[in-house]
């Protein structure tokens, strides 16, 4: 029985494997049109990241289709929602492998459900650019997975050195979510930045995804007396445990990451979040004038300011159409060599350099949340 088990996966294997083979010769030179994958969380918690990054997407499509498309073809995106579960992403990256032929992905924002997804486009040779996910494990998963943001280490790095040197705090409480790979990681780097600068933390407390009470652990990071808390969670709950510490008497500024980043937060925080600071990877502020074509061009097409997210899959999706016209070809492994060979590309989020380890290198800025509006603060280059 064993083995006949045994022999029935591997036949399995071999006809995926052939799915896979023929699915990649069927959307040949001679196809007319480039089909490209999406997924991300249009639905879920933290749905406003897969929202903003489609709608980002979308422009950057819409722009090349218009002037012609590439390789004198239209291109397609077909769009999965994950509903914000790893387990969710790993399944609809597989539909678009073999069920739907694309040549490369774009996704995922979160960095749990891109290290669930990234090893099966690896293991499948299609080349896979998440536009936001900055944790370093992301990249590692193998050569045909990209980012075009920066990562933790830096990100973790430019919040250490603006508690000490900007807003000179010495004592500094840590409230991470300790099942996400994002906040886990940020807050470790943060950490260990912030000792090596003479800092001290002076308590780690953590909850879970989808928490709504984090008064035990306001409490207990009170009882400390820090002068800030860094926070490296996703919006939904990053709102709410501004809320709760303000009614708990924390006054503190709160400081976080890019997971911050979402129209929801001051729907959800309010007036609890101001004077509190997060890296990002842009200002929607700035008045570079290719920044500013983005935001007047979104405003007029989605009637709200675009944030980070909506800049990078923008980017995302540039770089990856940069590299199939310098490639000149519909295959995977030729696109993914160009995709490694992007140098000084221009884009929303700023000039765009992928290293040896396929990330990008680039300048993070520091923002502000006041009265609902983001204040820039400052930038740091790598």
């Amino acid at each position: 029985m064993v083995q006949k088990t045994w022999m029935f996966s591997l036949c399995l294997l071999f006809a995926a494997s052939v799915l896979v083979s023929c699915s990649r010769n069927r959307q040949g030179e001679e196809a007319s049109e480039i089909v490209i994958g999406e997924f991300g969380s249009l639905t879920g918690t933290t749905a406003t990241f897969g929202i903003s990054t489609k709608n980002g997407i979308d422009m950057a499509v819409d722009e090349v289709n218009q002037a012609g498309g590439l390789l004198g073809k239209k291109v397609r995106v077909i769009v999965e929602d994950d509903q914000g579960r790893p387990e969710e992403a790993q399944t609809v990256v597989t539909k678009l492998i073999t069920r739907d032929r694309v040549v490369a992905i774009l996704g995922e924002v979160a960095s749990s459900r891109t290290l669930a997804a990234a090893p099966v486009a690896q293991q499948n040779g299609i080349p896979m650019i998440s536009p936001s996910s900055t944790n370093p494990k992301v990249t590692q998963v193998g050569d045909y997975i990209f980012r075009i943001c920066f990562i933790d280490p830096f990100q973790g790095l430019v919040m250490a050195k603006f508690a000490t040197s900007t807003l000179k705090v010495q004592n500094v409480a840590v409230l991470r979510d300790i099942k996400n790979d994002y906040s886990v990681g940020l807050a470790n780097v943060f950490v260990e930045n912030f000792v090596q600068m003479g800092g001290k933390i002076v308590a780690d407390e953590s909850y879970s995804e989808g928490d709504t009470d984090f008064s035990a652990q306001l409490t207990a990071l009170r009882a400390t007396k820090p002068q800030a808390i860094f926070v490296p969670g996703y919006y939904t709950e990053v709102g709410l445990i501004a809320r709760q510490a303000k009614n708990l008497g924390l006054t503190v500024p709160l400081l976080g990451g890019d997971g911050w980043d979402s129209p929801k937060l001051w729907e959800i925080g309010g007036e609890a979040l101001n004077g509190s600071y997060y890296s990002n990877h842009s200002s929607m502020d700035d008045p570079n004038p290719v920044i500013q074509e983005f935001v007047t061009e979104y405003k007029a097409r989605f009637n709200e300011v675009p944030d980070a997210l909506a800049a990078l899959g923008f980017d995302s999706a540039k770089v990856l159409f940069d590299a199939i016209r310098r490639a000149n070809s519909m295959e995977p492994a030729k696109i993914r060599d160009a995709i490694a060979q992007t140098r000084d590309l221009p884009g929303v989020t700023g000039s765009i350099t992928l290293d040896q380890e396929r990330n990008a290198i680039k300048p993070a800025v520091v923002l502000r949340v006041q009265n609902g509006k983001l204040e820039y603060v400052e930038s740091v280059s790598p």
